[in-house]
């Protein structure tokens, strides 16, 4: 019933938008529909309220300076309106409408102002007005029922983010930018709360929560929501700040209507202009943009990286340029409290990248470290692909934690939910699935049991890290002059730099020995004689041939070369003891439980194969990857030849026979 609702306010405001065209193009439509929307709901949420305002505005004038407060209380809400006119009465007077609606919002106090700012709706007044359509507009809006006890605080939220949709559709943005699908953040409270209901249900508790891309509110308005029901006397404080103007005054507006303090609610980039710098919360989500660059930002984030180190958000590390999401997660943890004050729990979407994007030694890599090597990793859910409006990929949930109970220390909960969805009757953008309110509960009851199963796997956090080595081989040359030396040498651009009678010279001497081969360079060296320094090198490089029957060739110390073509990587598990993120990496690697690892590793999979191998310790670095599907995967055994064979002889079949039929 409230969806049918929901949709025909949709359409009803929807149908604004044939008023408009024409005059505007349909990706401007949002421009006039969003704002007038929220000067709607702010218009019928005041009504029951108004005479009484206005009488006390009346009485107040010239009497008391912050008046605010006081007609806050006589509205009953964290704002009011001290105009005469309402949306309807505009209409009494066509021939002023324009002048009428702007007086009209000059009387909403300061933080209703702020939201119908943001829009930049006094533009759109002027631009209406001139096409003589602001009072048709107006007309269809006065129309509409917007009052809670119409349409709820929580029906509203899901009737913003229908029109977002809308128009995010028309002109072909990213509405998944804006907001998350209702099941989706469902989810997300619910395995943000599972285990603290000993928290949660103390008689009048107070906690905080946090989204640092808000978007238009979906995830604060359903968490709240979700712990009102939870426990009617406790209170969730939200805060949040979004970085599109349009969608956060629908927030704050949003947020402004159910009670909640508006100011929490900031507009600006959260990594260049943190609007919380102080804050500290118990709970925090977050669905960042998946894949967006971070270019804009780059010179401040990387200043505060490079110059403040841990004493800032992003010490750990820096990811790629063209992907922020572990920025988003960082500046998330510098939010969490200390453990001794409660600590805190959050939720974030990611797609696959952060998974396992980078290697040993990047910037993704040490983040991952310093997560998990801090113990702060609880969860991570796989969840269906097309879950999303504006993507089909796969997306996982990760739920990270300063205040691990103590079965989870030390481990990594892994959640196969890719399976569990339904299809949707109507596809909307990409979205094609959901997830049913069974599987909701089917996968916070996974989460919770911290039981392993078919879809479960729990994992020590070390399982997840590895020491990246360096196998060098002996470097094993022949040098060698054949006809094509000289021409080699010829291509190089120490050649050109050579004088005339130097480059004719070397020309007549190489061309002497063609044939020559040794695998002793001081025979060679002796038949050549004396280089010019300029071409010495090259000169040794055109004549080297890789010879895996020639002796070892060796530096000064006497110690062998190696020789970079056969150079390996191999990625050796960690030792199976305790680690710490202020544990300095290089006494690590220096132990003798990571050296033995190695050592072990080497004997087993390495020397029996090729004896003559060692280890470039200088080069060696731990790195992390979480490769989850990896955990989960079923082998499925092929077909049976003969079953193949009969289904392709029944193919042939079945074309001989659509042949026969066209000749004939």
């Amino acid at each position: 019933m409230a969806e049918s609702r929901i949709n025909n306010h949709a359409a009803f405001i929807w149908s604004v938008a044939d008023l408009l065209r024409g005059d505007y193009k349909q990706s401007e439509y949002g421009k006039v529909i969003l704002p007038l929307t929220v000067l709607r709901r702010l218009d019928c949420v005041l009504e029951p309220t108004k005479a009484a305002v206005l009488a006390r505005a009346a009485k107040l004038r010239g009497q008391v300076d912050n008046v605010e407060p006081v007609l806050c209380a006589v509205a009953g809400q964290r704002f009011y309106n001290t105009s005469p006119l309402d949306l309807p009465r505009l209409l009494d007077d066509p021939a002023q409408v324009a002048g009428n609606l702007r007086a009209y919002i000059a009387g909403f106090s300061s933080g209703a102002r702020e939201v119908l700012d943001k829009f930049d709706f006094d533009a759109q007044i002027t631009r209406l007005a001139r096409a003589d359509l602001l009072y048709l507009v107006l007309s269809r809006f006065a129309e509409v029922e917007l009052h809670p006890d119409a349409v709820s605080n929580i029906e509203m939220g899901y009737l913003y983010e229908e029109l977002v949709r809308r128009f995010s559709e028309l002109s072909n943005e990213t509405a998944g930018e804006h907001f998350t699908p209702r099941e989706v953040i469902r989810l997300m409270v619910n395995l943000l709360f599972a285990t603290d209901d000993d928290i949660l249900t103390d008689a009048g508790v107070i906690k905080t929560l946090y989204d640092p891309a808000c978007g238009t509110g979906g995830m604060l308005s359903v968490a709240e929501d979700h712990l009102r029901i939870l426990n009617p006397s406790a209170r969730l404080e939200v805060f949040g700040q979004e970085l599109n103007d349009e969608t956060y005054a629908i927030c704050r507006s949003d947020m402004m209507l159910k009670g909640q303090d508006a100011s929490h609610i900031v507009a600006g980039n959260s990594f260049s202009d943190d609007g919380h710098k102080a804050g500290r919360f118990d709970y925090m989500l977050a669905n960042p943009p998946f894949g967006v660059e971070w270019k804009k930002v780059e010179e401040t984030v990387r200043a505060e990286h490079e110059t403040r180190g841990f004493a800032c958000r992003f010490g750990a590390g820096l990811p790629r340029i063209n992907d922020g999401s572990f920025l988003f997660l960082q500046h998330m943890l510098s939010k969490m409290k200390p453990p001794e004050e409660g600590g805190s729990r959050l939720a974030i979407v990611f797609n696959g990248s952060p998974l396992f994007s980078g290697a040993a030694g990047s910037g993704e890599s040490e983040i991952r470290r310093w997560i998990i090597e801090n113990d702060w990793l609880e969860a991570i859910v796989a969840l269906p692909d097309q879950l999303f409006y504006n993507t089909g990929i796969s997306t996982y949930f990760w739920v990270l934690t300063n205040r691990k109970r103590p079965e989870r220390r030390g481990k990594v909960q892994l959640i196969d939910a890719r399976e569990l969805w339904v299809k949707m009757r109507k596809s909307l953008g990409d979205k094609r699935k959901e997830i049913s309110a069974d599987q909701i509960a089917e996968i916070t009851r996974l989460y919770a049991d911290f039981t392993e199963g078919e879809r479960v796997k729990i994992l020590p956090n070390e399982s997840f890290g590895f020491q990246r080595i360096t196998v060098e081989r002996p470097l094993r040359l022949r040098w060698e002059v054949t006809a094509e030396t000289a021409e080699r040498l010829a291509a190089t651009k120490q050649w050109a730099k050579l004088a005339a009678d130097q480059r004719r010279e070397l020309t007549a001497r190489l061309t002497e020995l063609v044939g020559i081969s040794t695998t002793e360079r001081s025979v060679m060296a002796t038949k050549l004689g004396t280089l010019p320094k300029a071409i010495e090198k090259q000169v040794w490089d055109a004549l080297a041939t890789s010879d895996p029957e020639a002796p070892v060739v060796t530096n000064r110390k006497g110690e062998p070369e190696a020789d970079p073509d056969l150079r390996d990587n191999e990625n050796v598990t960690l030792p199976s003891i305790p680690v710490t993120w202020a544990a300095d990496p290089t006494e690590r690697l220096a132990s003798i439980e990571y050296r033995s690892v190695v050592e072990d590793y080497l004997a087993e999979e390495v020397l029996p194969y090729v004896p003559d191998v060692w280890v470039d310790r200088t080069k060696t670095k731990i790195g992390y990857e979480i490769p989850l599907t990896r955990y989960f995967y079923k082998y499925v055994p092929p077909r049976p030849l003969a079953e193949i064979d009969a289904e392709i002889k029944a193919l042939e079949a079945e074309i001989q026979e659509l042949l026969r039929e066209v000749t004939e």
